[in-house]
């Protein structure tokens, strides 16, 4: 019974607790499932809702599509409305245009029907007129055409040729005008300076009695001072003055500084003559060498040779006809550098034949060459381009010139020769000939003030408006000139000018 319990139990108990276990289960299966349900429920209002808003907006978005098409609809319709006004307005333009034309043409055809009948009238007027010139001329009006032509072919001809003749002399004219303004130009813009032809120089003494000191005991000072630098010195009655004469202007200025120099110092002998002769020729072979290395600095000119530095110097003490030669030198080098310029040719070229063409004349020699032959020579030594050469030895026609700037080198030459007061002329002779000029203008009625300018090639006159008119100054200018052709003399011509002017002249207070 007891083994019958124990094992009656566990089976009720397990088949209470499956029993247990299966409501248990069931429960929880109705739970889940009206869970579900309302799930479903709330899934279905929630898609219900939502479908309902999505047919709201589209809705609405259909309306705003259709708002929008009806609007722009109205927009078209009213733009149409416009385009059919213009166009109906511009058809409207064209007919009124069209009737305008219409009756523009009318006139105008009218007004064409009447010149034609003017032209048929004027034809017919024409033909008697030329019935009635043959009858009176007794020729054809075919004879007549021929002669009008021949007459204007004869007179075009003329006309021609004359305006021919005309161009000619305007450009022949015109170039020697080109050429006079660019050599005026360039003689314009330098100035050198002017010095005197001389073979002789004087030293001042501090008394008499220092010339016997200079001539010494029976004569040997003075004898050892010439036989040192090559001079001839001149002791006569000029007081307290003794002359040094010689042409070589180098030797002359050794003598000069070293005679100065003795009577400065007071001991006059044959050895302190030798010893301040040595010590002079050195300064000046040093001065010498110093002026070609100035001269060449003051033109730019570059890699030029000791000889021909030295050659240069001596050119320093030279003159020729009252020009002293250097300064020429330079002078015509800068003419030539500014008309190279001018004329576009080699401006470096041209200046250096120019500082060259006279170097010739710094060169000792016992030969019979001249100046020209002697600087050909040395420029080959040196080493010269050949148009240097060229230059050099043409310009007082020795040889041919075979490049340009031969010629310009040539013509600088003669510029500067001929420049007023640069030659046969000293400074105060040449700045009295000025002061002349300008005193016989205004030796004239009616001139106020002259100005002899451009180195005395032109003379501006000033003339008082109110005494002097115009027929009147042309008659002052004429006089004046033949004035100056009469009582001067000068080379080349002078340029007179009357300048007459009105100055109105009111302060506003």
């Amino acid at each position: 019974m007891r083994i019958a319990m124990m094992i009656v139990l566990p089976l009720v108990g397990v088949i209470l607790g499956w029993t247990i276990r299966w409501l248990y289960a069931k429960f929880q299966l109705s739970s889940y499932e009206q869970k579900a349900e309302r799930l479903s429920q709330d899934a279905i209002r929630e898609a219900e809702a939502k479908k309902k808003e999505i047919l709201l907006e589209t809705k609405d978005e259909l309306l705003r599509e259709r708002n929008q098409q009806e609007r722009e609809l109205r927009e078209r319709r009213q733009e149409l409305q416009r385009l059919e006004r213009r166009l109906l307005q511009r058809e409207e333009n064209l007919d009124k245009k069209s009737a305008s034309l219409e009756r523009l043409t009318k006139v105008a055809e009218e007004r064409e029907e009447k010149v034609k009948d003017r032209e048929e009238e004027l034809l017919q007027e024409e033909q008697r007129w030329k019935d009635e010139l043959e009858r009176i001329a007794g020729i054809s009006a075919e004879q007549a055409k021929e002669i009008l032509v021949q007459s204007y072919t004869d007179e075009a001809r003329y006309d021609a040729q004359v305006f021919i003749n005309k161009i000619e002399q305007e450009a022949s004219t015109t170039a020697e005008k080109k050429a006079r303004d660019i050599l005026v130009t360039t003689i314009q813009r330098i100035a050198t300076d002017i010095c005197s032809d001389v073979t002789v120089t004087s030293v001042n003494l501090p008394n008499d009695e220092m010339k016997g000191r200079i001539i010494g005991r029976e004569g040997r000072n003075i004898r050892t001072l010439e036989t040192l630098t090559g001079v001839d010195i001149i002791i006569d009655d000029t007081p307290e003055a003794v002359v040094i004469s010689c042409f070589d202007p180098v030797r002359k200025e050794v003598a000069k500084v070293a005679l100065e120099r003795l009577v400065t110092d007071g001991r006059i002998h044959p050895a302190r003559i030798e010893e301040v002769v040595q010590k002079v020729s050195r300064e000046v072979n040093q001065k010498v060498y110093e002026e070609g290395e100035k001269a060449l600095f003051d033109l730019g000119i570059h890699n030029m040779s000791q000889d021909g530095i030295r050659a240069l110097g001596k050119l320093h003490f030279r003159t020729s006809y009252g020009q002293n030669v250097l300064a020429h030198a330079k002078e015509v080098a800068i003419l030539s550098g500014m008309l190279a310029a001018e004329l576009g040719v080699d401006r470096e070229i041209t200046k250096r034949g120019a500082l060259l063409h006279d170097i010739g004349k710094g060169i000792e020699t016992d030969g019979d060459e001249n100046h020209a032959e002697l600087g050909m020579e040395l420029a080959k030594k040196m080493g010269e381009d050949p148009r240097v050469i060229n230059c050099i030895g043409s310009h007082h026609n020795d040889i041919e010139p075979s490049c340009i700037e031969a010629v310009i080198v040539q013509i600088a030459d003669a510029i500067s020769a001929s420049r007023p007061g640069a030659r046969r002329e000293t400074l105060n002779n040449y700045i009295k000939r000025l002061e002349n000029l300008e005193k016989i203008a205004e030796g004239f009625e009616g001139v106020d003030k002259a100005y002899a300018i451009q180195a005395g090639r032109e003379l501006r006159i000033i003339v008082n408006n109110e005494s002097v008119d115009d027929v009147k100054a042309k008659t002052v200018a004429k006089d004046i000139a033949r004035k100056i052709e009469s009582e001067l003399r000068y080379p080349g011509r002078i340029k007179v000018t009357i300048i007459r002017e009105t100055r109105i002249v009111e302060y506003a207070r």
